[in-house]
């Protein structure tokens, strides 16, 4: 499962403080996000992730505990980042701000992201999930933001996130509401909680028409 961490400064500035002495207890957790455990979690290493951001392209660390109950991990997603999309929010929202807003095109609105020759095929899926997050979008930014007059919502849901600022807006979807700017990848159940089926021919006192399942959480 995924927690953000509170970092407004720039990505480099990120890869100098993330493992400073004093910053795993900073931001450690105080109870568990899964099982509501009250033991504080435990520090569990990093994993590593690329991160593309309008000038640069790096590869950052993420810190992740574990929880002594239930043995599952959480991570410490830097704000900047949508778990599972390696761009940052600067590079989504310069794309889909020049692209479904002053409807430029696809080619336009790459190089407004300043990712110049970026596949055609990545451009059209962000503007998909996008299209079928706005409707949500709007409303939940309704709680931040007084709601605009536009031709749908696929605008209004951008003008709004405008004038929230898309990552203070993350914040908020994320941490309250656990909605995903461009929604949950499809192989992640609501919440962005993952599914693991397993056959019912493990699970003791079924029947062979029933399936066991259990959550995990990603890393992302």
């Amino acid at each position: 499962m995924q927690m953000l961490y509170p970092f407004r400064g720039s990505i480099q500035q990120y890869i100098e403080q993330v493992e400073s002495i004093g910053e795993a207890d900073r931001y450690r957790p105080a109870s568990c996000p899964q099982c509501g455990s009250k033991l504080p979690l435990v520090s569990h290493g990093f994993y590593r992730r690329t991160v593309v951001d309008l000038d640069s392209d790096c590869v950052i660390r993420v810190r992740r505990f574990v929880c002594r109950a239930c043995r599952r991990t959480v991570s410490l997603l830097p704000e900047f980042v949508l778990p599972y999309l390696r761009f940052t929010i600067r590079v989504i929202s310069a794309f889909l701000k020049a692209r479904l807003l002053l409807e430029h095109t696809l080619i336009a609105a790459a190089g407004a992201a300043q990712q110049a020759g970026m596949p055609y095929q990545r451009g059209q899926q962000w503007v998909r999930r996008f299209r079928r997050q706005a409707e949500s979008l709007s409303a939940a930014l309704s709680a931040l933001v007084r709601p605009v007059a536009a031709a749908d919502f696929v605008k209004r849901a951008i003008q709004m996130l405008e004038a929230t600022g898309w990552i203070p807006a993350h914040r908020f979807l994320f941490e309250q509401l656990r909605q995903h700017l461009l929604g949950w990848p499809k192989f992640l159940a609501p919440a962005g909680f993952a599914v693991r089926i397993r056959k019912a021919t493990h699970c003791s006192g079924l029947s062979p028409h029933n399936i066991c399942s259990d959550s995990e959480s990603p890393s992302a």
